[in-house]
């Protein structure tokens, strides 16, 4: 038996087998020699791998994991000055940062969606654009349009709020659907097309969009179709008794703009999502994932009594999102690998805006959140 003992993990191997102990429970890889593609010779004819290559491998891991989040925990810090609780939020800002993908704000007013965003970009030194959408909105107020010069007797493009780092499409669903659909074409292709000619977005770009789950007269919901192309949906809620008094206690001024120190800019998250594709996860892993996300199309070859209330089941960008969610979330953990309780952590946000329930969940009080929750008690874990 080889052990060996880390900050954050105990790296057994026994008989063959590499089991790791860790605040998030046991964990199992049956063969080592797929841990780090690449790093652990084969097993030749005369047996096994030597333990230390194995442990050597998630070591180097783990390291650059490390260094490569080192600026993750001050983030956490500026963001707390200005941002009393919400963690869950922040976490899920950091999740779009560092995997690219879009998410959508589900919550009342007054719970600092637009605070936390806009501190964010002041502490990633990266540029943000708030929209706020009406129904009169047009999509050259998005992505810009051409304007005549007299003078030049040409049309010259003017860019519109689009072309930032980090957009807040605030009450999305309050735009028509020509307005909702050239941003969406935005977020998916990185490009806007102006006239005749297309212009690169940024190779940061975030759009996180916020609907209020109240006050639906006169709006337009976003289809089906459309809202799948965010990576996540976010309900973001009230704070706690004692959250709410540390928020009092912070606003003793009238001048409520609280400093906030730069501590990381776009090259370093760049350079962290290209180690976040490098961290492991083992074949078990990938398969729960798929099995999660093919329950909520065939519930039945699960044994779950469900179908009824399901009318379409999630689509493959949801196995591909909750991929690259649980690597950022073990990133984030400072682990250079991804375990059960990662994905599990990531179903919520990434399918309850994919799965459409049915007439009869909707009489029955059953939402999507209720359907989620009975699968992953129902699916096995790894």
């Amino acid at each position: 038996m080889f052990c060996e003992y880390t900050k954050n993990i105990t790296a057994i191997i026994v008989k063959n087998k590499l089991i790791f102990s860790s605040f998030e429970g046991p964990y199992m890889l049956e063969q080592p020699t797929h841990f780090i593609p690449g790093t652990v010779s084969r097993a030749d004819s005369a047996g096994s791998p030597p333990a230390t290559d194995v442990y050597s491998s998630i070591q180097r891991i783990n390291e650059t994991v490390k260094e490569s989040s080192s600026w993750i925990s001050p983030l956490k810090y500026e963001l707390s000055k200005v941002i009393v609780g919400q963690e869950h939020l922040i976490e899920r800002l950091l999740i779009g940062l560092l995997s690219g993908g879009h998410i959508l704000l589900e919550g009342l007013p007054g719970l600092a969606k637009t605070l936390a965003v806009k501190t964010l970009a002041k502490a990633i030194q990266t540029d943000f654009r708030r929209i706020q959408f009406t129904p009169d909105m047009l999509p050259a107020d998005i992505i810009g349009t051409q304007i005549y010069n007299p003078q030049q007797t040409t049309f010259e493009v003017k860019q519109g709020p689009i072309f930032s780092s980090l957009i807040l499409a605030d009450e999305i669903n309050r735009a028509p659907a020509k307005v909702q659909s050239a941003l969406l074409e935005a977020m998916q292709e990185k490009q806007v097309t102006i006239g005749d000619r297309s212009f690169q977005l940024p190779e940061l770009f975030l759009v996180l969009a916020t609907q209020n789950p109240i006050e639906q007269e006169g709006t337009y919901p976003l289809p089906e179709a459309q809202i799948d192309r965010f990576m996540l949906k976010v309900v973001v809620g009230y704070p706690s008794r004692a959250e709410e008094r540390k928020i009092l206690d912070s606003f003793d001024q009238t001048d409520t703009d609280k400093p906030v120190t730069p501590v990381t800019d776009p090259r370093d998250i760049l350079a962290a999502r290209k180690v976040i594709n490098t961290i492991y996860m083992d074949d078990k892993i990938k398969d729960y994932i798929v099995s999660l996300v093919y329950a909520t199309r065939e519930p039945q070859s699960f044994q779950l009594e469900l179908k009824e209330y399901i009318e379409t089941g999630a689509s493959p960008r949801a196995t591909i999102n909750l991929k690259a969610v649980s690597r950022c979330l073990a990133f984030l953990a400072g682990r250079g690998y991804v375990t059960p309780d990662d994905v599990k952590a990531s179903v919520l946000d990434v399918l309850r805006h994919r799965l459409r329930i049915s007439y009869e969940a909707e009489a029955e009080g059953i939402s999507s959140e209720d359907i989620i929750r009975k699968i992953l008690d129902t699916v096995p874990v790894p």
